[in-house]
């Protein structure tokens, strides 16, 4: 007899985050892409381009309030895109 393993369930990935611009402190929530890292954003209000910081592969995980998805359900470093 195989033992079985119980399954763990997959942690909910949130797919908004507020992207907070370090220029002018506009906060804009916006729907985060699940199948690539978003490298540049460009404010809405004052239009400057934003661009993860060291260390970060994209713009939600530099200035948003929710990490990109695949760190959510990964972990820091497990983006896998940089």
């Amino acid at each position: 007899m195989i033992p079985l393993t119980p399954t763990t369930p997959t942690p909910s990935v949130t797919l908004t985050s507020v992207l907070t611009c370090p220029a002018c402190h506009n906060a804009q929530a916006e729907q985060m892409p699940t199948d690539a890292c978003q490298w540049f954003y460009e404010c809405t209000r004052c239009h400057t381009l934003l661009k993860p910081l060291a260390g970060d592969c994209c713009v939600f995980c530099s200035y948003g309030t929710v990490p990109c998805p695949p760190i959510q359900e990964q972990g820091k470093g497990a983006c896998g895109c940089c």
